[in-house]
C-alpha cells in the first residue's frame, strides 16, 4: 500500500507491520516508545518477571530495535539471548545499538508465525509491544509457535497493550489504534490476550501487572508450557493448525 509516509506491509502469516506502521517512521521508534510508554520501567519489570537463570536460552520475539534483548543480556551476561524480527530495518538499528554498546547476541530475521527454531529450543520467550501488530489469527499462530519452541515447563513473558482500566486510558489508546490499526488492536483493548494464550495451550496464564502510560494501559503477562508434553498433546497441538 503506497503512502506519503512510506510503505505499509500488511500483517498476515507471510508478512509484517513495521514498528510504527510506516518504514519511514522506524527511526523514530526508540525515542517515541521511551517518551510515551515508561519503557525502562515496564521492560525492566518484564526482565525481572522472567527469572532468567544462568545457562538458559532466551528468545526476544519481535525484538525490533533490540532494547529488551540488550536489557536481558546486561542483566544476565551468561545466558544465550536471541532476538528475532521480520523487519530488516529494525534489525539494522538493533545491530548498530549492539555494536555501540559492545553487547554480543544473535539477531535473526523471521516471522513469528513460522519460527525458524526446533522444538524445545528455549527456556524463556519474551516479547514487548509486538502482538498488537498481529491479527487474531496470526496471534494464535505465533503463540502456538512459542509453545512449540519452549522446553516443557518453559515460560512466555509478554508485555503489550491491555484492557484500559479507566475511560482516560481508553481514550489515550485511540492514538495507538489509529496508527497500528483497529483490527489488530481489538484483542488487546478487550483484554483477550490471556484467553488467546490459554487457547494456544499455555497453562498458569496470568496478568501480572499493568501500567498507565500516555498511550493507554500496558500490561505484563506470564504463561507456562505444560511440564509434561505427551505425544497425544503434541498431536492435538499439530491438529490445531500450528505449522509443524
Amino acid at each position: 500500500m503506497a503512502s506519503r509516509l512510506g510503505q505499509v506491509i500488511k500483517s498476515s502469516s507471510n508478512s509484517y507491520v513495521p514498528a510504527l506502521r510506516y518504514h519511514s517512521l522506524t527511526r523514530l521508534y526508540d525515542p517515541l516508545v521511551r517518551i510515551t510508554t515508561r519503557e525502562n520501567v515496564f521492560k525492566q519489570a518484564l526482565v525481572r518477571q522472567a527469572h532468567v537463570q544462568g545457562g538458559q536460552r532466551i528468545l526476544d520475539l519481535g525484538c525490533g530495535t533490540g532494547t529488551l534483548a540488550m536489557m536481558v543480556k546486561h542483566a544476565h551476561p551468561s545466558v544465550d539471548v536471541v532476538g528475532l524480527d521480520a523487519d530488516p530495518e529494525a534489525l539494522n538499528i538493533a545491530r548498530g545499538k549492539l555494536e555501540g554498546a559492545g553487547v554480543e547476541l544473535r539477531l535473526d530475521h523471521g516471522l513469528a508465525s513460522a519460527l525458524p527454531y526446533p522444538d524445545d529450543s528455549f527456556e524463556r520467550v519474551i516479547s514487548s509491544l509486538f502482538f498488537h501488530h498481529l491479527s487474531s489469527e496470526v496471534k494464535q499462530k505465533a503463540m502456538r509457535e512459542v509453545l512449540r519452541i519452549l522446553r516443557p515447563g518453559g515460560e512466555f513473558h509478554l508485555a503489550d497493550w491491555g484492557k484500559p482500566d479507566n475511560a482516560a486510558m481508553r481514550l489515550a489508546f485511540v492514538a495507538v489504534q489509529i496508527l497500528d490499526g483497529f483490527a489488530t488492536t481489538r484483542d488487546n483493548v478487550k483484554g483477550l490476550l490471556p484467553d488467546l494464550l490459554k487457547l494456544a495451550g499455555f497453562e498458569e496464564v496470568e496478568t501480572t501487572r499493568s501500567y498507565r502510560t500516555l498511550l493507554g494501559t500496558l500490561s505484563l503477562y506470564r504463561a507456562t508450557k505444560p511440564a509434561v508434553w505427551t505425544g497425544a498433546e503434541r498431536r492435538r497441538f499439530l491438529q490445531s493448525g500450528c505449522p509443524g
